[in-house]
């Protein structure tokens, strides 16, 4: 069977390149005469692999010397309670909600002091991203959070929050690595990286260092600790080798293929052929204001429940799999990572327009 174009939330489509080259190295890792997936966390090889990822990471994001990367466990939804239990110094801290993620994370963080919304697009289902030019910020708030791409909704902040000296903590789960970032424009920018990076199972954490410290909240885990992780190298325990194995082949691919502005433009291209159809057909509408869509996922609807089972159902029939909306919302959701070629968008076009034309 040929590979599907798989349009996945995550996790999500891979190069294909990366899935080849892990596999021509599967069972011995560049002579060492074992896979990654066995070798220790100690050893001299390993040891490559990670400071290799690390230093990639870097050059691509533009990581200045004072934010220190961890690769840890847990997934973003990890993050939920560990950003609260690193940062939470006054037990007070602001929440936009632009999401289901963000929501998570506000309802976690009331587990360790004063969460307050500070913004919500929830009286539209999530489908814009409110202003926040001007927030009710107070000076004793400890940082602001934001989830920056709204992998279910398909909204993304063009503009981040004046968080008016706040440290801004940002999930960039479903935007990672898709387009150039200033990272000194955040105390923490942290992914999941099973949508745009790497195999599900690990969380990228790009710190400032002065965020780093001792006096966490008591009763924090020591496995939880930024400073356990950082004063470690993300070795205190056997971390998700062979995620950092594959993320590491990812960046080497994203460098190769021109880096983060690249990614951007061809992102940028991608989801205008998607968009730009979506707005001329009479059948298929988009769901998000235009001036906040995402360029990673894209949902859309006919409007009629029936009608998009039967799109689901005949686009997996012809390789355009994982089309379904998030189960919270329904509809479909195309998600366009820096994975996947443009030929699959246009294809899928095609095929929307074909469907249209038989069912409109």
């Amino acid at each position: 069977m040929s590979r599907v174009y798989n349009f996945s939330a995550g996790p999500a489509v891979l190069p294909e390149e990366v899935l080849k080259e892990a596999a021509d190295e599967m069972l011995d890792y560049k002579g060492c005469g074992m896979s990654v997936m066995e070798m220790s966390h100690r050893s001299k090889v390993f040891d490559e692999i990670i400071k290799d990822a690390e230093a990639d990471i870097r050059k691509l994001m533009n990581i200045p010397d004072n934010y220190k990367v961890l690769f840890l466990q847990g997934g973003a939804s990890q993050q939920f309670a560990a950003i609260p239990m690193n940062l939470m110094k006054n037990k007070k801290a602001g929440y936009i909600i632009t999401g289901q993620w963000a929501k998570k994370a506000y309802q976690e963080a009331k587990m360790y002091g004063e969460a307050v919304e500070l913004a919500s697009s929830a009286d539209e289902t999530f489908s814009y991203i409110p202003d926040c030019s001007d927030l009710p910020i107070t000076d004793d708030m400890d940082y602001v959070y934001i989830c920056e791409n709204n992998t279910i909704y398909g909204t993304k902040f063009k503009t981040l929050p004046n968080t008016k000296g706040k440290d801004l903590v940002a999930d960039v789960s479903s935007c990672f690595l898709s387009e150039p970032v200033d990272v000194t424009k955040y105390g923490i920018i942290y992914g999941g990286v099973q949508k745009n990076v790497g195999p599900a199972g690990m969380v990228i954490v790009i710190i400032r260092e002065d965020l780093i410290r001792d006096d966490v909240l008591q009763g924090t885990p020591t496995m939880l600790k930024y400073k356990t992780q950082a004063d470690n190298d993300s070795l205190y325990n056997t971390p998700p080798c062979y995620d950092i194995y594959i993320c590491g082949k990812v960046f080497k691919w994203l460098l190769k293929n021109g880096g983060l502005s690249a990614m951007k433009e061809l992102n940028e291209k991608k989801a205008k052929i998607l968009y730009d159809y979506l707005d001329s057909s009479k059948l298929f509408k988009g769901t998000v204001r235009k001036e906040d869509r995402s360029l990673m996922n894209v949902p859309f609807v006919t409007g009629n429940e029936e009608l998009d089972a039967k799109f689901v159902k005949e686009a997996t029939a012809a390789g355009f799999v994982n089309l379904k909306g998030h189960r919270t919302v329904g509809g479909m959701r195309a998600s366009i990572y820096n994975a996947m070629p443009i030929e699959g968008v246009e294809k899928l076009v095609e095929f929307m327009r074909k469907f249209e034309g038989e069912n409109a």
